[in-house]
């Protein structure tokens, strides 16, 4: 039986991986223009930064993680996100010593041992951006604004943003004692894993998809009513920032998100996807998170989107057009000694920048004719033995069917010229 894939994988082929390089583009380029650099990280740490890092409360590191021990019986995981290692490697490399703040982005695959289902994969991609050294709620509201227009360009409508403000240390443990207050009497009620977080992190509990638990914290304490002043002025700041950038947003109290190191904002955009509302992003700020990976107190703030999620979010509004591998010029030679000369020219013509290719399989004329248009290429470049005894290249324009005889001495220029306008 034939060897497939693991099980929560995907091979993306030629015409599908066009897609992913057009999404990755946009990326890039947003990101330039907003003052983000790129960075890359290991695609597998110690175990310990994830543990410590996203939480030892979290599904993440409780459930879905790929740890295992090398043969050095140290544990590493596959990265599971990338905010942790993005920390990681701020402390490490002591970007902390130089200016402030570090805009960061990343781009790559991520691992997690869960359910495959549509747009949710054990080996995914994500975009994120973070950060570092800077606490203004100005700051936040930069990050906002990136992934809000980075999803206009895209073309995705129905957009909205959620936010809410998950407090700080002291806030929070006002929040934790008023809720736990208000869970107690219905606690054997909620799911095992929310039995679990009752006393470990009661505030995931308002973030559970179960709907026996929805509909237990419906009217729960949230994080909002127990607000420090500065939390809430933080909050507030940020909405008017949003306002004045022209972000649709809405405040949503239960919004929580899934990680331990959130602090303050927290926020997920939200897109129209087949009738329904689907979560493609979300991010927050996690000002205590580098100082557990080691490093000194750091403010943080960043987001991470699956880009499964946001390709599918852009199938379903339209937005994707066909795009076709296009040859500029595809020489057809017969014969060995016009296979050669065409070999020349080929090599030529691509160190010059210029897409050109050739039969591979010494076909007919016919077939690669037919191999020519199939590719989409813009020019046939015949040569056979009555070509190359007469020192000629049969030049056709597959578009228009339209063909002329240039000297193989002008055909490089011919081309060369012809490329020059097209692009």
């Amino acid at each position: 039986m034939a060897i497939q894939r693991p099980k929560g994988t995907q091979d993306l082929l030629p015409g599908v991986v066009e897609k992913w390089q057009d999404l990755e583009q946009q990326i890039r380029k947003i990101c330039r223009e907003y003052g983000y650099e790129e960075i890359r990280t290991p695609m597998f740490e110690a175990t310990e930064l994830f543990q410590r890092g996203v939480g030892e409360t979290t599904d993440i590191v409780n459930k879905e993680m790929y740890s295992f021990l090398d043969k050095g019986d140290r544990s590493v995981t596959l990265r599971p996100e990338g905010t942790a290692s993005v920390c990681r490697a701020y402390v490490e490399n002591k970007l902390y010593g130089g200016p402030q703040p570090v805009k960061l982005y990343y781009m790559g695959p991520m691992f997690r041992y869960e359910r495959p289902q549509a747009g949710r994969f054990r080996q995914f991609h994500q975009f994120g951006v973070e950060v570092l050294g800077a606490d203004k709620p100005i700051v936040d509201a930069e990050v906002i604004t990136l992934v809000w227009d980075l999803y206009n360009r895209l073309g995705l409508k129905g957009l909205e943003v959620h936010v809410n403000s998950v407090g700080c240390p002291t806030c929070r443990a006002e929040h934790r004692t008023k809720l736990q207050e208000f869970l107690a009497p219905r606690r054997e009620q909620l799911c095992k894993d929310c039995q679990d977080r009752f006393e470990r992190n009661p505030m995931r509990i308002l973030d559970c998809k179960n709907p026996t638990c929805q509909e237990i914290t419906q009217g729960a304490p949230t994080t909002l009513d127990t607000l420090c002043l500065e939390c809430s002025e933080h909050f507030q700041e940020l909405q008017e920032l949003l306002t004045a950038a022209g972000v649709r947003y809405k405040v949503d109290p239960r919004l929580v998100r899934g990680l331990d190191y959130y602090r303050k904002t927290a926020f997920e955009v939200l897109v129209e996807d087949i009738g329904a509302q689907s979560a493609i992003c979300g991010g927050g700020r996690y000002d205590g998170l580098v100082q557990e990976v080691g490093g000194p107190q750091t403010p943080g703030i960043g987001f991470a989107m699956g880009m499964e999620r946001v390709l599918n979010a852009i199938y379903a509004s339209g937005q994707v057009t066909e795009r076709a591998p296009k040859e500029f010029v595809m020489f057809i030679a017969l014969g060995e000694a016009a296979q050669k000369k065409a070999f020349s020219l080929v090599s030529q013509l691509r160190s010059k920048g210029i897409s050109a290719s050739i039969d591979l399989l010494g076909r007919s004329l016919k077939s690669q004719l037919k191999t020519a248009d199939k590719a989409q290429a813009h020019y046939a470049a015949i040569l056979g033995e009555d070509e190359l005894t007469r020192q000629v290249v049969i030049l056709r324009d597959l578009a228009l069917g339209e063909q002329l005889e240039v000297p193989i001495t002008d055909v490089l220029d011919d081309l060369m010229r012809k490329w020059e306008e097209e692009v």
